[in-house]
């Protein structure tokens, strides 16, 4: 058997924080409806998971890079900004990982980065979205609109700046907290607790996307007694109707339904339910 800890490639802590850095940029190039920003993050850790496990024709070592790659084609979607952080947590993670395979579960990596997801999202899509941007723009026309060239050169450029100091500092910090804590976390039952805590919150987060982003009601109403079905089924369960949806192609997804089905029976099936007046 062979050891993947003696075999791994060195890395200065610089090339770690650039690849952290430079990688989180283009997150959102291999954007999908099905994934989202999955890809993308895998493009931004693959530089760790290759030097964790250099040499391919080690059938070990190839087991666990493959490993590694599909354990982090699960979903992911946050703020471009801030997943350098998340990178830089998880390749710390995944390092651990490699080093000590019988005491480290590697569920506890995705649950982490589920966990991170909504507050790092919330914070930095308002942050940079909806404080940064309106001020650098704001500016920027203003010049623009007396001629100023400074106008897109000034926008560009306060967009750019704390984008720049969030990516860089936010990768060296997950990668520098997550080496630093880990091993404490190894203690005693600490990472058991940690996954718990991280499984509880991943689920809220799921929770959430699906009452803010699934908006799927019903207007039909019992002429008899005036009674609205939605108000009833919001008297129950709130969302209801939303959450019966997500799970039926979570149902269907387990069922490895492919992509191009799924998509398929949302449209023909919210089309045909809104025109017989079921659901709107």
């Amino acid at each position: 058997m062979s050891s993947t800890k003696g075999s791994k490639k060195e890395c200065s802590s610089f090339q770690r924080y650039w690849q952290f850095f430079w990688r989180s940029w283009a997150i959102q190039a291999s954007w999908n409806y099905e994934r989202q920003m999955n890809m993308g993050f895998l493009y931004g850790i693959a530089p760790t998971i290759d030097r964790l496990y250099p040499d391919e024709n080690d059938p070990e070592q190839l087991a666990h890079k493959k490993e590694a790659y599909e354990r982090h084609m699960a979903f992911y979607n946050c703020t471009p900004q801030t997943s350098a952080f998340v990178l830089g947590l998880s390749a710390s993670m995944e390092e651990q990982y490699a080093a000590d395979r019988e005491n480290f579960n590697p569920e506890t990596i995705n649950a982490v980065k589920t966990s991170l997801m909504g507050p790092l999202s919330g914070v930095g899509d308002s942050f940079f979205q909806g404080t940064v941007r309106v001020i650098a723009f704001g500016l920027g026309i203003s010049l623009a609109q007396q001629g100023s060239i400074l106008g897109p050169i000034l926008a560009m450029v306060i967009s750019f700046v704390p984008s720049w100091f969030v990516t860089w500092f936010g990768g060296k910090l997950g990668y520098t907290m997550g080496s630093k804590y880990l091993s404490k976390l190894q203690t005693g039952n600490l990472m058991d607790q940690l996954m718990q805590v991280c499984g509880i919150v991943g689920l809220m987060v799921v929770g959430a996307m699906v009452a803010s982003m699934v908006g799927i009601t019903t207007p039909l109403v019992f002429e008899s007694t005036g009674l609205v079905l939605q108000d009833i089924v919001d008297s129950i369960l709130p969302q209801a109707i939303s959450l019966g949806a997500t799970m039926l192609m979570y149902w269907m997804i387990k069922k490895k339904f492919k992509t191009s089905w799924l998509l398929l029976i949302c449209i023909l099936g919210g089309i045909l339910l809104n025109v017989v007046g079921i659901l709107a």
